[in-house]
């Protein structure tokens, strides 16, 4: 595998872990009453979608394709977190628990394409303007399920 395709394959699994936090904080938002969280998981919906938009730009300007769609994975964790809340007493704090435990899986997926110091430049400042981005959603979150736990 040649240079270009290396760093398009990294760039389009991040693709995917975007997708699927998109689809996950929009399937938060259909099971959740609290405005606040709802306008949260809105802002985070906005961000994850330019978050692909970079990678799709970044994958197409090294002349890949990228990917179209989530992870089967991203689906078992959707659908595990809305039985989870359903069945919960304090639904609003278990969806929490599930987009927090879903962000520090993106933040992983991050930090393992960082750990390669052969990104170009412009690729490198991008992956570390998301990972900054997740990690604030992450603290964020938490304040959250304090609120309401």
């Amino acid at each position: 595998m040649n240079y270009t395709e290396e760093i398009s394959k990294k760039l389009n699994n991040l693709l995917i872990k975007n997708y699927d936090a998109e689809k996950g904080y929009l399937n938060a938002i259909d099971n959740i009453e609290d405005n606040r969280l709802k306008m949260f998981f809105k802002r985070r919906v906005s961000e994850r979608s330019a978050f692909a938009d970079e990678l799709r730009t970044e994958i197409l300007r090294y002349g890949e394709f990228p990917e179209n769609d989530g992870s089967i994975k991203g689906v078992v964790h959707r659908n595990w977190a809305t039985l989870k809340s359903a069945m919960s007493s304090n639904n609003e704090e278990t969806i929490l628990e599930e987009t927090i435990r879903g962000e520090k899986a993106s933040l992983e997926e991050y930090n393992n394409i960082l750990k390669d110091r052969n990104l170009p430049p412009s690729i490198d400042a991008l992956l570390y303007k998301h990972k900054n981005a997740i990690q604030a959603s992450i603290n964020t979150e938490k304040s959250y399920k304090e609120m309401v736990s």
